[in-house]
This record gives structure tokens, C-alpha cells and sequence, in this order.
């Protein structure tokens, strides 16, 4: 059987247990509260723009090496046969950009 309270023991008890449903309403406030909210979702969103940009880094990183190594042949000269048609094409892209823009005008 149970040793019973004394009565300064109970009371103590619910001090201490109001003393702690005090700190757990003052956090659930805390949490709760809008400036609160609206900064753990801007942390969140950061984190996800962050995570995303350097996947998106990673993935361009990766494509310019790779167009780099192929443009190169393995010494490290210049493949002439790929470099050639390559810069054709961007001079082509960039001259239909210009002319694009001038006819906006």
C-alpha cells in the first residue's frame, strides 16, 4: 500500500506542476505566435532554395566538365573538329538574340 502524502507535499506537487504548465503554455505561445511561424517558414524556404541551387550547381558544374572533356582531347589539345562547329552554333544563337532584340525596338 502506497505511503500517503502529507499535505505540504500535495501542495508542493501542484506548484511545481503549475510552475511547469506555465512554461509549456509560455512555449506552446511562443510557437504559436505569428512572427514565429512566418520565420520558421522563411528558414524553411531558404533551406529548400539553398539545397535546391546547389543541386542545380552540382548539375551544371557537371555538364560543363563534361563539355569541356569533349572538346579536349585527352593531352588536354584542343579538339578543332568539335570546337568549330560548337562556336558556329553560338555565334548563330547570339546573332539571332541581336537580331530578335532589334526588331523588338
Amino acid at each position: 500500500m502506497p505511503e500517503a502524502r502529507t499535505p505540504a507535499q500535495i501542495e508542493a506537487d501542484i506548484v511545481r506542476r503549475r510552475e511547469q504548465l506555465a512554461e509549456t503554455l509560455d512555449e506552446i505561445g511562443v510557437r504559436m505566435h505569428p512572427k514565429t511561424i512566418i520565420g520558421d517558414a522563411k528558414a524553411r524556404v531558404a533551406s529548400t532554395v539553398d539545397h535546391t541551387a546547389g543541386r542545380a550547381f552540382v548539375a551544371v558544374n557537371r555538364l560543363v566538365t563534361d563539355v569541356r572533356d569533349g572538346l579536349r582531347h585527352d593531352d588536354g589539345a584542343p579538339r578543332l573538329g568539335r570546337i568549330v562547329p560548337v562556336a558556329l552554333l553560338a555565334a548563330g544563337v547570339v546573332g539571332l538574340l541581336v537580331v530578335s532584340a532589334r526588331r523588338k525596338r
